[in-house]
């Protein structure tokens, strides 16, 4: 093992192929893997770090029903198929997952944590986890971006006498009853919570950095193809990835149009500071608050990474297709233009098919 700072692994498995992470993209690399005739558990293993089967979803706030998600995408192989739209996406969705992986009995290990990548030996790569180690020609990164909420930092945030969460810490709008709430952020999360908070608040504030964009019409594909190839460019420059929603701007449905004539969506610019009591201006304007949610998104999951040293100075890692510029070995799904799930599925079978080459191109050596 190549030991330039590495931890010690007392115990190294050698596989084919590692995928790191059981949500859609995941899930979806697991699929065609084993539809390409690799054998889990032999040839491929699944590591997931969350306690139960369903990705980030599992962790999604109850009032958030599987008839307000748009654009579930079913994973390859297996339709969702007779789901209660008043269900909380939650329980749906980890259902579905927990099903898939039984049905196609893709074994995935959980909870495991991974902890770092590093170069191993004999060309492999060493995948360092809370189950010991594996020794593996390739790795697929699916780690999405839940575990990295994004925080922004302001003047006087600690001074604040309230409370302040995130979305990933959203318990639902009952928590809000009777407080004045300041909402954080122009993205669909941001929106869903504010138009559910504003029921039960004494009111509500919307802030966000930059103005709303509402999107009128149908989003065909046409559309959606247009909005991928805006982050496919920055992640091909090396830039961290933005969301595909942040491009496409915010659907003008029925819900929306309700809140913005009952002045719910009426935006603010973004405060300058934090007050003990709320937030301020520099144009002397102010307001008060008891809770600052901040619906400011998230970042990529991949610090486990760092030892490879794949990123550019741009900030993010260079990707063509899924595999990562700087080491073929590596590909990462659900990263920037396969963020999406129909994104994630289709970055899930392109990954397996420059993986076959890759593996087809330099057998593996005896176990």
């Amino acid at each position: 093992m190549n030991d330039s700072g590495a931890a010690t692994v007392a115990r190294v498995r050698t596989v084919d192929v590692v995928v790191i992470g059981a949500g859609q993209a995941g899930l979806s690399a697991a699929f065609h893997l084993r539809r390409a005739g690799l054998e889990p558990d032999r040839d491929f293993v699944v590591l997931d770090h969350s306690p139960r089967a369903g990705g980030a979803w599992q962790f999604r706030w109850p009032s958030l029903t599987y008839g307000k998600v748009h654009g579930m995408y079913a994973l390859p192989g297996m339709e969702l198929t007779g789901a209660d739209p008043a269900r909380p996406s939650s329980e749906v969705i980890g259902t579905y997952f927990d099903t898939y992986e039984r049905t196609f009995d893709l074994r995935v290990h959980r909870p495991v944590d991974v902890t770092a990548v590093r170069e191993g030996d004999g060309g492999r790569l060493l995948v360092e986890t809370s189950e010991g180690g594996y020794a593996t020609r390739a790795l697929i990164n699916a780690t999405g971006t839940w575990d990295r909420p994004f925080w922004p930092r302001y003047q006087g945030q600690e001074s604040f006498r309230g409370r302040q969460l995130h979305t990933s810490g959203y318990p639902g709008p009952e928590e809000f009853a009777g407080k004045r709430v300041i909402v954080v952020g122009g993205g669909a999360s941001g929106t869903q919570h504010l138009m559910e908070i504003a029921e039960v608040a004494a009111g509500t504030t919307w802030v966000t950095r930059r103005e709303p964009v509402f999107r009128e019409g149908p989003f065909g594909e046409a559309e959606g193809r247009a909005a991928v190839a805006l982050v496919e460019e920055r992640v091909r420059l090396g830039l961290p990835p933005q969301s595909v929603v942040s491009v496409t701007g915010l659907p003008l449905n029925d819900a929306i149009r309700e809140a913005r004539e009952r002045g719910v969506l009426d935006r603010l610019p973004m405060f300058d500071r934090i007050t003990p009591t709320g937030v301020a201006w520099d144009d002397g304007r102010t307001v008060d608050a008891d809770v600052i949610l901040w619906a400011t998104g998230f970042r990529a999951a991949i610090d486990h990474l760092a030892p490879l040293r794949l990123r550019e100075p741009g900030g993010g890692i260079r990707v063509e297709g899924t595999r990562a510029v700087r080491d073929e070995r590596v590909h990462l799904v659900g990263y920037g233009p396969s963020a999406s799930t129909i994104g994630a599925n289709r970055a899930g079978r392109a990954a397996v098919s420059d993986i076959r080459r890759l593996l087809d191109r330099e057998p593996a050596t005896a176990r």
